[in-house]
């Protein structure tokens, strides 16, 4: 049972995620690439549960660790301290955004996937992939607790079977139902551009016409759309190796 949780990224969805975690009674612990006294204000907002700390503190304190920085720094990750640990990747690669990774590219729709990449790198740790395929809003609205009619589903995807079930348990604590889609290599269909990703959770579409501002403010204040397991599961499913592996 997951009583710490390591975070490395404090951005987005890593800050949900710290909130989810201090909310469901874990205790926290966050670090960024920028040093832990930047992490101040967020610390003090999430309270007695959370504290600051650097990349390889933060692995070595969590019973599971998450990593949740841009794929593009994934080099970055402290393999030692991470070793023997099981680490959930949110990582996406996203190369029109922040460039492309050859690795990545070089074996075309049907190559190595971003997990797989960060799996090698990690190559003593259990990895992961998982809270990748919902934005960050909607990752801490849509938490239910066990039982709710309305509760979201997940998909995650790993090669070591006690690993997934260890991250499928911390879904389930942070309100979330895990659906299994699978090895790190099979990741691919919940990748940017496949049906499961992002879209289904919000569903919304602005009433008229909004400027740049009033589009972000109605991006935050909307809220999401549930996606249960069975809906996941045939997303999944249904997708295809249509562009380059961007997992």
């Amino acid at each position: 049972m997951t009583k710490t949780l390591g975070l490395i990224g404090a951005g987005n969805i890593g800050s949900e995620l710290a909130r989810l975690a201090v909310a469901a009674g874990l205790d926290v612990v966050l670090s960024n690439s920028r040093g832990p006294e930047t992490l101040t204000d967020l610390v003090a907002e999430l309270g007695p549960r959370a504290r600051g700390a650097t990349p390889a503190e933060a692995a070595e304190a969590g019973d599971l660790v998450v990593a949740t920085i841009l794929l593009s720094a994934y080099e970055k990750l402290p393999a030692a301290e991470l070793a023997g640990k099981t680490v959930i990747d949110t990582m996406n690669y996203y190369p029109d955004r922040f460039g492309p990774i050859a690795e990545l590219d070089e074996g075309g729709p049907t190559g190595l996937t971003s997990s797989a990449l960060v799996q090698r790198h990690l190559a003593a740790s259990k990895v992961v992939k998982a809270f990748h395929n919902i934005d960050f809003v909607r990752l801490f609205t849509l938490a239910r607790p066990v039982g709710a009619p309305d509760r979201s589903a997940l998909p995650i995807s790993g090669d070591d079977a006690a690993a997934k079930a260890e991250a499928a348990a911390l879904l389930d604590v942070l309100g979330y139902d895990a659906v299994d889609i699978g090895t790190l290599a099979d990741s691919w269909r919940s990748q940017p551009g496949t049906p499961v990703h992002v879209d289904p959770y919000f569903t919304a579409k602005p009433a008229q016409e909004l400027s740049q501002e009033e589009m972000y403010g109605w991006y935050l204040r909307t809220p999401g759309t549930a996606v249960g397991i069975d809906q996941v599961r045939a997303l999944a499913d249904s997708a295809v190796h249509a562009t380059p592996d961007h997992a």
